[in-house]
């Protein structure tokens, strides 16, 4: 009708197919995935194409929180990113286990905020730190695809409709579970890394002012006064 024929239509779907799937991982990682795999069961396209299309989308989601962590340490408008709960127990773990702390992260939702910031901040090797995250990214795309593939085999074609819906249901318990757990128990907001073992980070210009550093001043003069008073 407007000049265009069936192979240019179906080049334009793909196309749009690649662009909800690169960027879905921006909002939330674990539903890009899972609109992926529930395309990849249902056939709406080759599973490469839909693979590369979410592995790139989740490389390029998580490779710009590296440099928050990098920028701060040089700017203060950048602290809050270096604040957040569980930054500072991720560092720990980068700097003593990278290659298990990446991997950990991606699979457990509510660490990778986290740990990539921390991967930054401690100034983690940036292509090692992007050769990872293809990895795990790689890794945990290959589990999601064949456990939909596995039990789409099983269950029929109804598997292609009750599948999904059971699995965002699973990730929607799991982040209600991760908030409830912050709200009673003050624990570091959606992060299974509680604020418990958190501490003020070497390194950072500009980070007095902080909770954590309240805490740790506070302390000292506590501390000063009781030598005082002795």
């Amino acid at each position: 009708m407007f000049g265009f024929e069936a192979a240019d239509t179906a080049m334009m779907s793909g196309w749009v197919l690649f662009g909800v799937l690169f960027l879905s991982p921006f909002l939330q990682e674990d539903f890009g995935v899972i609109v992926a795999a529930t395309a990849s069961l249902a056939g709406t396209a080759p599973t490469v194409f839909l693979a590369a299309a979410i592995l790139t989308g989740l490389v390029a989601s998580d490779a710009w929180k590296y440099w928050m962590g990098r920028l701060a340490r040089r700017y203060e408008w950048a602290h809050k990113f270096a604040e957040k709960p569980g930054v500072s127990i991720a560092g720990d773990l980068i700097r003593k286990e990278f290659m298990q702390t990446m991997l950990t992260a991606r699979f457990v939702p509510g660490t990778r905020i986290p740990t990539y910031i921390a991967a930054g901040f401690f100034k983690a090797h940036y292509p090692k730190y992007i050769l990872t995250l293809a990895f795990t990214a790689s890794l945990y795309i290959a589990v999601v695809f064949t456990l939909f593939h596995s039990v789409g085999a099983v269950a029929g074609e109804d598997a292609i409709f009750w599948l999904p819906i059971g699995a965002i249901l699973l990730l929607a318990a799991y982040i209600v579970f991760r908030w409830l757990n912050h709200v009673n128990r003050h624990e570091g907001p959606m992060t299974p890394m509680t604020d418990e073992f958190d501490h003020p980070m070497p390194g950072m210009p500009g980070f007095e002012g902080t909770p954590l550093e309240d805490d740790k001043s506070e302390s000292d003069d506590k501390g000063s006064d009781e030598k005082t008073s002795e």
